[in-house]
């Protein structure tokens, strides 16, 4: 990224004028500016052209940006392939969630026909009940 910069730097810097700066001191305070002094005492400063076009610049340009275009699309595909992989873990929580309250609910009905259930039917009601929570033990650790 820095290279970039540095790049567009360059390109920007050949493009620049060289211009005359005037020092200007006035009641002790240092100005610098485009335009002569007014009053006080000033200095011309002299500013040094700007270096020559580098060519390989605008191929070292064009390959950074084409690096960083790869690179970007790499994100936005890792960005997506990630939103698909929370969604599908979303669902199956989702699902889950609901296995297990399915699960406890059976169990809960059995729980209570347990209670109510007859003295000849009572041990049914003890295995219905019992093979209930066995399953909402296996599935909802």
């Amino acid at each position: 990224m820095h290279t970039v910069i540095a790049a567009i730097a360059m390109l920007l810097a050949a493009s620049a004028q060289a211009q005359t700066i005037h020092k200007c001191t006035v009641d002790g305070k240092i100005t610098y500016s485009e335009a002569p002094c007014e009053r006080g005492t000033g200095t011309v400063l002299a500013v040094p052209d700007a270096p020559p076009a580098n060519p390989e610049s605008k191929a070292a340009l064009k390959r950074m940006q084409k690096e960083a275009g790869a690179l970007e699309k790499e994100r936005k595909a890792r960005e997506a392939r990630q939103e698909r992989e929370d969604a599908r873990h979303d669902r199956q929580a989702a699902d889950h969630r609901r296995r297990c309250g399915k699960l406890a609910l059976e169990r809960k009905w059995a729980d209570e026909d347990v209670r109510r259930s007859s003295p000849q039917s009572m041990e049914a009601a003890r295995t219905k009940a019992r093979r209930a929570a066995e399953r909402q033990a296996l599935e909802c650790r």
